[in-house]
């Protein structure tokens, strides 16, 4: 049991950190919601760009909200393709074989945990993911609207796309609500470049999408913060499973998610901190 769990440790850290390759679930469900995300975020950066800041005849407040909008607009979008086309720490499949099984040093009689439906060695913690068709490390839930499995190597891009829709969701409010109060004070003239029922059917319909996106992605923010900082995942915790894990500390399980703390954890194009090298060969996707 002590050269699994050399194996397992090394797995682990192998699958968090030195985990390249091209990933993309080829899901109809999941493609077509992923597209009609990035449509509603182009529907909110027309609204805002056209109709609140480029017509605003205060400069100074709208580009300040010009360089705050685009910036928080280009993080989440960049944070959902890399949650999308990240490995979220699949197991090799079929690796359960009887020349890899002793090739991995066990022995005749040793326990292991086999997927009869990916027929692969199952490492502690990791569950089968039916869109997927893997055994995903650490899965917390498979989410259409980004077309993957959150898991062991993709969460902090997730909880930074969560964080980042909340964001331009509560920011796109605001603007509403400032053009709102600048256009009935005007008495709708020369608020917008469209007639004011077009303004209003377009302020109406951000109000609502950005409502219903913050709530939603702030629900979806709170739950991975309270999984993370409890060291359990959403499916084990729906499982009510028991832990036969050693639960890290809160710090420690941040940092297992987002690495040592610096303005990186903010970042979708940095990937948490590794030291350790693990020899993938019997590992090999």
């Amino acid at each position: 049991m002590h050269q699994y769990t050399q194996i397992q440790s090394g797995l682990d850290m192998h699958n968090r950190c030195c985990n390249g390759r091209a990933w993309c679930v080829k899901d109809i469900c999941g493609i077509v919601c992923a597209i009609f995300t990035w449509l509603l975020i182009l529907f909110a950066e027309f609204v805002v760009m056209r109709v609140i800041l480029l017509s605003s005849p205060h400069t100074i407040f709208s580009t300040i909200n010009i360089v705050v909008f685009q910036a928080l607009a280009f993080l989440a979008f960049a944070s959902h393709i890399r949650t999308m086309l990240s490995d979220p720490g699949a197991v090799p499949r079929g690796n359960a074989t009887k020349e890899m099984i002793e090739q991995m040093g066990y022995r005749e009689g040793e326990m292991f945990f086999k997927c009869p439906k990916c027929c692969s060695i199952k490492p502690d913690r990791a569950h089968h993911c039916s869109v997927c068709q893997r055994c995903i490390r650490k899965m917390d839930h498979h989410c259409p609207w980004v077309n993957n499995c959150v898991g062991e190597n993709n969460q902090k891009y997730f909880v930074l796309f969560t964080f980042y829709i909340a964001s331009i969701s509560v920011h796109a409010m605001f603007l509403v609500i400032t053009e709102f109060t600048e256009c009935v004070r005007s008495e709708w003239r020369h608020c917008s470049p469209y007639s004011p029922p077009t303004t209003i059917f377009l302020l109406l319909f951000l109000t609502f999408e950005a409502l219903m996106f913050a709530i939603f992605t702030i629900i979806m923010l709170v739950t991975q913060l309270s999984a993370i900082l409890n060291d359990q995942t959403g499916i084990e915790q729906l499982k009510k499973e028991e832990a036969r894990w050693a639960k890290k500390s809160r710090i420690k399980s941040i940092q297992s998610v987002f690495g040592r703390f610096s303005l990186a954890w903010f970042s979708p194009f940095t990937k948490p901190s590794c030291k350790t090298k693990f020899n993938s060969h019997f590992y090999s996707v």
